[in-house]
């Protein structure tokens, strides 16, 4: 039987926090996933995916860019919001105009430092690193045509030792992905549901709140 809520998870590689949210929402009442999308045909997220009997589709950058053949697959399987997990590429007009205000990602680190174009996996962590910053942590937040420039949702915070590496940091940062993310999605999706007013969109850079609905706070 159909849920009321549909999501559909975009993802480049491994397709780890993808996992983590299929688990979380395998016998959610309201949500479910019901496809994962990748613009690479040997990612192991379509692995993943598998595993948990979530239907997958591979696309090319033309079918991407150039066509609305993703976001026919999108309407056909009646997907209300989207999810990036690990997806590196910047998100189109037509996808942003088909699900307003309904495209979530995160970043791992706090925004908005350590954003933007090439910010992504280990390239973060070590610029945390090599910054000397005490602090870091995960920025899950709206999607927009810009990158990492959304609406805010929620942030976390995890402390850095003096002798954290930046694997040691990008681990730290992972169990907050991992535990977090599947709970702001779910936060998210019910505060649509219950129709909350939340607010008029506005970049983070301007110090916009209205849609947060995870307080910061250390690990």
């Amino acid at each position: 039987m159909s849920k009321t809520y549909r999501l559909a998870i975009f993802a480049s590689g491994s397709g780890t926090n993808a996992e983590e949210i299929m688990k979380f929402f395998k016998d959610h009442p309201a949500i479910e996933v019901s496809l994962l999308l990748s613009n690479s045909p040997d990612a192991y997220a379509l692995e993943r995916a598998s595993i948990h009997k979530v239907e997958s589709k591979v696309f090319d950058r033309k079918q991407f860019r150039q066509t609305d053949e993703v976001v026919n697959w999108l309407k056909e399987k009646k997907i209300t919001h989207v999810v990036l997990a690990g997806f590196l590429w910047l998100i189109p007009e037509n996808l942003l105009k088909a699900f307003p205000r309904n495209i979530v990602n995160i970043h791992p680190a706090l925004l908005p430092k350590y954003g933007g174009k090439g910010m992504y996996g280990m390239n973060v962590h070590e610029a945390v690193k090599a910054s000397g910053d005490l602090q870091t942590g995960i920025t899950i937040h709206l999607v927009n045509d810009q990158y990492d420039d959304g609406e805010i949702l929620a942030q976390k915070i995890v402390e850095i030792e003096a002798g954290d590496t930046a694997a040691d940091i990008a681990q730290k940062v992972h169990k907050l992905e991992y535990n977090f993310y599947p709970t702001v999605i779910e936060a998210w999706v019910k505060a649509q549901q219950a129709d909350l007013k939340l607010g008029s969109p506005g970049p983070h850079r301007k110090g916009s709140d209205s849609l947060k609905l995870w307080g910061d706070g250390a690990e």
